[in-house]
């Protein structure tokens, strides 16, 4: 699968005389794509002034806060923080600012990333986190009060439902999922997508493609019921849409 889309070069968005770079983002048949881990790595190892860019390979893109997830907890994090009672995994938690917020509001908390760098710059800000795959197995399967994918984190592995089915099985029967959505309007998106970085000469660095999705605030209703969730509220805060999932049926059997 190849398509086609244009990121600007000169760190802004496009406009008139703006220099656009073309960029093609390819499945290779027979490769499986990066699970985004080697993917972020160089935006995570970014604190400076580099504008970094997550592409999709339906045309779509998004600017990385890179500078927000180096930095202390922003006001719209207290609007999940505040819906946090007892012990929290932030799956994808990169740098760790989530689980410093969670620790000061007297939180227990743990960080999962796949991505060693960010795992280890959680830990020296003084956060607790892991080095390992959200798929992989975790401390405390099942008895976790509430699992947060925040920052985009949704669209990790690029399938929504089984990244859901994944956090439910983590959970106590009581517990939440607490999720960043996309603002209603595209719904479901699941492909591949990569990193694109602009260089100070305005020459686009490309890391490697891995599958991702999109979910937004609507279709987080359809897709939380297929993994066995209903979403029990959806809030706006800070010019975000957050959801609060929560489990609303029996744990599907476990295929052996």
């Amino acid at each position: 699968m190849t398509s086609v889309f244009t990121v600007p070069t000169n760190g802004g968005d496009p406009g008139p005389g703006a220099e656009v770079g073309l960029i093609a983002v390819r499945a290779v048949a027979g490769r499986r794509p990066d699970d985004g881990g080697r993917g972020f790595a160089a935006a995570l190892r970014s604190t400076g002034t580099t504008e970094h860019w997550l592409v999709y390979d339906d045309g779509a893109r998004s600017r990385l806060p890179v500078r927000r997830w180096h930095g202390p907890p922003e006001p719209a994090t207290a609007e999940v923080v505040a819906r946090c009672t007892g012990p929290t995994l932030d799956l994808g938690c990169g740098p760790g600012r989530l689980i410093l917020a969670l620790a000061r509001a007297g939180i227990t908390a743990i960080g999962v990333d796949v991505n060693a760098y960010a795992v280890a710059t959680a830990r020296a800000r003084g956060a607790v986190a892991i080095h390992r795959d959200v798929f992989e197995p975790l401390p405390g399967e099942g008895r976790w009060a509430h699992a947060i994918l925040l920052d985009g984190n949704i669209g990790i592995g690029g399938d929504p439902v089984a990244l859901l089915r994944r956090c439910r099985a983590l959970l106590d029967p009581a517990g939440t999922v607490l999720v960043e959505l996309e603002p209603p309007g595209p719904g479901l998106w699941q492909g591949h997508a990569r990193i694109a970085t602009t260089a100070r000469t305005g020459r686009l660095v490309l890391g490697p493609v891995f599958r991702w999705a999109r979910l937004d605030a609507r279709a987080a209703h359809h897709v939380a019921a297929r993994a066995g969730l209903a979403v029990r509220e959806i809030v706006q805060h800070g010019g975000r849409w957050f959801g609060e999932l929560a489990v609303s049926l029996p744990r599907p059997a476990t295929k052996r």
